[in-house]
């Protein structure tokens, strides 16, 4: 899958992760401007990211992680993430997403969360999307109701960043077209 941004116009191709992809992955989650926005820690590395892309990516794991990449570069990261082995949360599934800060802006998490909705929507058989984003990150949270996701609560003090602590909004997107819906 491949989209192109009008600003820049880069070509950003989308494929699924392998273990191979550690190193950016530990490159993109650890920059300075990247890991404030994440629920991350500090000092993480290729060998950490290798063993949980390999824990992911085992047999019988229903995840998808995918890559972002421009020019063979990846420069972005995302993953969904089903919410089982809880039988009464089999359709939802759960969302994390990262940019190399030096592609912000050029289309890469619009087009990582493309391929996330498309593939909950039309293959995964996913009711529910769920994701937690920083309260103060404008920009995610403006991508994120982009793709139809909305606000439904704050956890005050949710995570400690850089010292202090930070309150954290929960969103959820709903397949636009189910017929399973509440009323």
């Amino acid at each position: 899958m491949s989209q192109s941004s009008p600003n820049l116009s880069p070509t950003i191709q989308i494929r699924r992760a392998t273990v191979q992809d550690a190193s950016a992955y530990a490159r993109i989650m650890s920059h300075a401007e990247v890991l404030p926005g994440l629920l991350q820690v500090p000092f993480n590395d290729e060998t950490m990211w290798a063993a949980r892309l390999a824990d992911i990516l085992g047999p019988g794991k229903l995840d998808l992680p995918l890559v972002a990449e421009i020019n063979g570069q990846v420069v972005g990261n995302a993953g969904l993430h089903p919410c089982m082995p809880l039988p009464r949360r089999r359709h939802a599934a759960s969302i994390g997403l990262a940019v190399e800060h030096s592609n912000w802006g050029r289309g890469v998490g619009s087009a990582l969360m493309a391929a996330l909705c498309d593939y909950a929507d039309n293959w995964g058989h996913y009711l529910r999307l769920e994701l937690g984003v920083f309260s103060d990150n404008i920009s995610a949270i403006a991508l994120y109701q982009k793709f139809g996701f909305i606000r439904e609560g704050t956890h005050r003090a949710y995570a400690l960043r850089n010292g202090k602590y930070a309150d954290t909004d929960f969103m959820a997107r709903l397949h636009p077209h189910s017929r399973q819906l509440p009323c």
